[in-house]
């Protein structure tokens, strides 16, 4: 599985899907926006890039935090963290 994360700095949720797919077990490549390619270079490449994380598996945009979350709970990959109390 090919795995790449576009994320921005500063962002929360960039840093809960990276922290995802360590719970995963999951190797991913991680491009900083602003630093590794510009906003302008990733929306050329995926149109639907409004926000960040932005996570592309196996070549097909996946989106971000919550799709990527369900994305891997689907595939069976990883299982939700129910929270107590």
């Amino acid at each position: 599985m090919k795995i790449s994360i576009y994320t921005i700095p500063g962002c929360t949720y960039c840093t809960k899907v990276k922290e995802l797919m360590v719970r995963a077990d999951l190797e991913y490549e991680h491009f900083l926006v602003g630093t590794d390619l510009t906003r302008e270079e990733l929306v050329r490449s995926y149109p639907l890039a409004k926000g960040f994380p932005y996570v592309i598996i196996d070549g097909q945009p996946v989106g971000g935090l919550t799709q990527t979350a369900k994305y891997l709970m689907d595939k069976g990959l990883v299982k939700s963290r129910k929270k107590n109390g």
